[in-house]
């Protein structure tokens, strides 16, 4: 259990035995300012007032009913009726003596879960452009907080690879290998959409040939289906290469595409329209949401299937809900997407519960993020206005890096140079993105992000590389330091110690809220307790072999805990910088 839950659960008990409900919330929360202890308990005053008790008086009850056990030291009532908690420098040195050990820190393993996390989800024969960078980054450091913390998650790219475009797409892969095109022109996707499409346009043979292979296709044509294959196979060639760069963890296994779902179709429509969910409107079949009123406060409309008898997104979200419960087996599903498709998730969600596709019992999040913006404020864009591709920002991000790091280091091998730019033009554009909340929109400014100082990548990344320089100094093994006692005496020790055991409550918020740059904030905070630490409690000169080897296991669990998170954000780390 984090220091959190274990203060609740011995807060809870101590609150019943002054009076409380059995289901009253202590509320614990970590202290803002020191005076006011490592924690504190905030619910005595509603409660007292539920009791009709004067809060400070049943703050003092409470207090009487704590086993403080070796965890707490002391605790103090402080205005109306909270309660400081001061922990025990023994018991916090202990859990770092056990954390230190362990190659998990001793982080708590939340409830065990199947989760499937839908996120990246770029489109078929289309470059990856920056629109596509928050759902990949985003996704993936919550998918690897929550397999850190012990779940089984179960990654879903749904690649836009379905719709009547692909009779076009095929019919012009068609041309071009009899064409004998090279492999770069296949390659240049933008090229070969735009292409496409003029021809679609201009070309009354082309555009039959394409209309007739969306038929053929989505009947199962043999052919069809190998010439859509080509393309999958193309883009996500390409896709593979910006994931390999940004350090994602999604491969070809893991593609759940739109195409997956279709054979599902057709039954949920008739489901719905058997419910009387879905009704006959012009032809279309509709589900109206009373949930959910448009400008004249009638109930809104859902158009499951067209006139023509195609679907819609909407039908494929359905269908993708009951997929990741049944044949998934999820307990929970997330969907990392922008914050436009609000109404769009919740809506395809309703409709899958009402017509009974997903128990209520079946976790369905939309995990929404705001817009990457220009520093005029608009959606980040080139200078001529285009879509910025992700592989361009990617490259720029290495010039950039490049030339900052040939600034400030010449002590670097080329090898160890190449890794430092790698490591900094690749994290400095995942931690500008991951450090703010996801929910709102968030200026892309390439000076803040590589710079070294403040909330950045490279400051996180040059706080790791500085106290690993500490190690190469002192030529002591690690099992030794692992091995020493360890004693808070100084308040920038015990500070140090503190922050170090508040790792789990933060990926716990991570994984529950969808949030990174919790841990972010979290890293950033524990590298500038590390600094102020190491200012006033001298390492390498300790004024004792016991003091020095106390003070260098804080600083292996700082690098260790540091190296962990930033990996869980998908950063690389180096020893040097």
């Amino acid at each position: 259990m984090t220091i959190q839950s274990l203060l609740s659960d011995k807060f809870q008990k101590a609150m019943v035995l002054a009076g409380a409900s059995s289901g009253c919330n202590p509320m614990i929360r970590q202290s803002a300012k020191v005076q006011f202890g490592d924690y504190q308990a905030n619910g005595a005053m509603a409660e007292a007032k539920k009791l009709g008790k004067n809060p400070r008086d049943f703050a003092g009850e409470i207090i009487q009913n704590v086993d403080k056990g070796d965890m707490i030291e002391r605790m103090e009532i402080a205005g109306p009726g909270f309660i400081n908690i001061f922990l025990s420098s023994e018991w916090l040195a202990k859990k770092i003596d056990y954390a230190v050990k362990d190659e998990k820190l001793s982080v708590q393993p939340i409830a065990f879960e199947t989760v499937t996390i839908d996120y990246s989800s770029p489109n078929v024969a289309k470059e990856m452009h920056v629109g596509h960078l928050r759902s990949t980054i985003i996704g993936d450091a919550c998918v690897r907080t929550l397999e850190f913390l012990g779940n089984k998650v179960i990654r879903a790219n749904h690649i836009g690879d379905w719709g009547t475009q692909f009779g076009m797409l095929i019919a012009y892969l068609e041309k071009m290998e009899n064409e004998h095109a090279s492999e770069m022109e296949l390659a240049d996707l933008e090229a070969f959409y735009r292409d496409a499409k003029k021809h679609y346009d201009e070309d009354p043979e082309f555009a039959q040939k394409a209309r007739n292979y969306v038929v053929k296709l989505q009947s199962g044509d043999e052919y069809c289906r190998t010439m859509w294959q080509k393309l999958v196979n193309i883009t996500m060639q390409q896709n593979q290469r910006n994931y390999d760069r940004l350090n994602v963890s999604l491969t070809n296994d893991d593609i759940m595409g739109e195409s997956l779902y279709n054979p599902m179709l057709p039954e949920i429509v008739a489901r719905l329209k058997e419910q009387g969910i879905a009704v006959e409107d012009d032809g279309a079949l509709v589900v109206y949401l009373d949930e959910y009123k448009n400008k004249e406060g009638a109930p809104m409309g859902v158009i499951v299937q067209k006139k023509d008898g195609g679907y819609l997104y909407t039908t494929t979200d359905i269908a993708a809900a009951a997929y990741r419960c049944h044949t998934l087996k999820s307990d929970r599903a997330l969907v990392f997407s922008d914050t436009r498709q609000s109404q769009h998730m919740q809506s395809a969600w309703l409709i899958a519960r009402k017509g009974g596709f997903v128990p209520a019992s079946f976790k369905l999040e939309h995990k929404n993020f705001g817009m990457m913006l220009g520093k005029d404020g608009k959606p980040f864009k080139t200078r001529t206005g285009g879509t910025v591709r992700l592989a361009d920002l990617l490259d720029e991000a290495a010039e950039r890096a490049d030339k900052l790091i040939s600034e400030k280091s010449t002590q670097l091998s080329p090898a160890e140079k190449a890794a430092v730019v790698e490591a900094v033009s690749i994290g400095a554009v995942k931690y500008a993105d991951l450090s703010k909340n996801r929910t709102t929109d968030y200026i892309f400014d390439w000076d803040n992000m590589l710079s070294f100082e403040g909330n950045t990548a490279p400051y996180m990344q040059y706080a790791y590389a500085r106290i690993r320089s500490i190690f190469n100094k002192v030529g002591i093994d690690l099992s030794q330091i692992e091995k020493a006692p360890i004693n808070l005496n100084d308040e920038k020790e015990r500070a140090l110690a503190l922050k170090l055991m508040q790792f789990d409550e933060a990926l716990h918020i991570v994984a529950k809220e969808g949030t990174p740059h919790i841990l972010c904030a979290y890293l950033y905070e524990l590298a500038g307790i590390f600094s102020s630490f190491y200012e006033i409690c001298p390492i390498l000169t300790a004024s004792s072999e016991t003091l020095k080897l106390s003070r260098l296991k804080l600083a292996l669990l700082t690098s260790k805990t540091l190296k962990i998170g930033l990996d869980l954000l998908g950063i690389k780390t180096v020893e040097k910088m």
